[in-house]
């Protein structure tokens, strides 16, 4: 059990870490180069998201409130089948995919639930401050969570003749994130591999089973 564990501690604290760098560091919009002045294809980029992972919304408070509730239950369903995973000693690929899932929604959960109450409001004039005396920006599972890594790898101009999006400009990658949702990522694209990988397995196993001769009496 000591492998996901430490997964799971590992992506917390640097996710927590950052985003309170980051919320305490810098005004709401605010953009800075990583690599540096003349790097234009990676920001940290100060946004905060009231929705789903990537900046995407949905049902204004009620949405968010649902959205909070429903990522809190499915913690506890993938905390359970990781707790499964690890004590029928399955494959480490599925124990590090779940751990990275678990974590990363564990990471934006705390955002939503209690960063409301600790923090006052971001603005693009003033930066947060930690336990201020007039109270936080929000209620209890109403807090905002605070992306910050943003990759305009490439940028231009559809096609004149292309149909419904011609002529339109398009931006790859034009999403905000954050450490917890590129573990959320991570892990159910690794969950894919090793399920694909484990049935190709068995497939094999099975053609083997029916190829072998049965022994001669």
């Amino acid at each position: 059990m000591k492998r996901p564990i430490l997964i799971i501690l590992a992506v917390l604290l640097a996710d927590q870490a950052l985003k309170f760098w980051v919320k305490l560091g810098f005004f709401l919009g605010e953009s800075v180069p990583m690599f540096g002045e003349g790097h234009t294809w990676a920001y940290l980029q100060f946004v905060e998201n009231k929705g789903m992972a990537f900046g995407l919304e949905f049902g204004g408070e009620f949405g968010k409130v649902a959205l909070t509730l429903f990522r809190m239950v499915a913690v506890v369903g993938i905390g359970y089948l990781l707790w499964k995973a690890v004590k029928a000693k399955r494959s480490q690929g599925l124990v590090v995919s779940l751990a990275l899932i678990f974590a990363g929604a564990m990471g934006n959960i705390i955002d939503s639930a209690i960063y409301g109450l600790i923090f006052d409001a971001s603005t693009p004039f003033q930066k947060a401050v930690l336990f201020p005396v007039e109270g936080g920006y929000a209620s209890f599972l109403h807090g905002a969570v605070v992306d910050m890594f943003y990759f305009p790898l490439a940028q231009g101009h559809f096609p004149q003749w292309l149909p419904i999006w011609g002529g339109e400009d398009y931006e790859f990658f034009r999403p905000v994130f954050n450490i917890a949702d590129a573990a959320i990522s991570v892990g159910v694209v690794l969950l894919i591999l090793v399920q694909n990988a484990e049935e190709r397995r068995t497939r094999n196993a099975e053609k083997q089973e029916q190829v072998v001769p049965p022994p001669a009496e």
